[in-house]
């Protein structure tokens, strides 16, 4: 199974930082989160606030591309508007998806209490963010096209691969 743990491995990943662990979680992210459990709620806050801080990021040359195309809204605007958006209405969001997920998990019969779906949702997000960087720059250098379309789909598959294994980790395990 790709969630077992190597020989000399585990002890590493145990004082492992986040960038280790984001990088670990492209192949055992299940592992990964597991291995995040009980963490506070403000780390959890603070996991998803750097996810989104990182989104954010990655749509900045899109909207300097799109101004330069359209200078009929400048980019501050659009970024103004992504900002408003990605720091003030998605966390807002994902708490709600979390908790809809929670209750959900019960009805399908492995629960998934919420702070441990909270924890799954946010580390995909964080964990998913380096490559909505590498969305976010085709996107600003190649514009829209088959190049931008993998990407995205990478990040997406990513974060819902690295989502689903958190969620396997940490049913019933409440």
């Amino acid at each position: 199974m790709a969630d077992q743990p190597r020989p000399g491995v585990t002890a590493k990943v145990a004082q492992a930082g986040i960038v280790p662990r984001i990088v670990q979680s492209w192949w055992a992210p299940g592992r990964v989160v597991a291995g995040l459990r009980g963490l506070p709620e403000r780390g959890l806050i603070a996991v998803l606030m750097a996810a989104m801080l990182v989104f954010l990021i990655a749509q900045a040359p899109g909207h300097q591309r799109a101004a330069q195309l359209d200078p009929s809204v400048p980019f501050q605007a659009r970024m103004g508007g992504a900002l408003l958006a990605v720091m003030f209405m998605m966390p807002l969001l994902a708490y709600a998806l979390a908790a809809l997920v929670s209750a959900l998990s019960r009805l399908a019969g492995r629960p998934v209490a919420p702070g441990d779906s909270r924890l799954a949702l946010f580390w995909a997000l964080l964990a998913a963010a380096p490559a909505m960087l590498l969305a976010g720059l085709t996107e600003g250098l190649v514009g829209p096209g088959a190049a931008l379309s993998l990407t995205r789909g990478l990040a997406g598959l990513g974060f819902l691969v690295i989502w689903g294994a958190g969620l396997r980790a940490l049913a019933g395990n409440g």
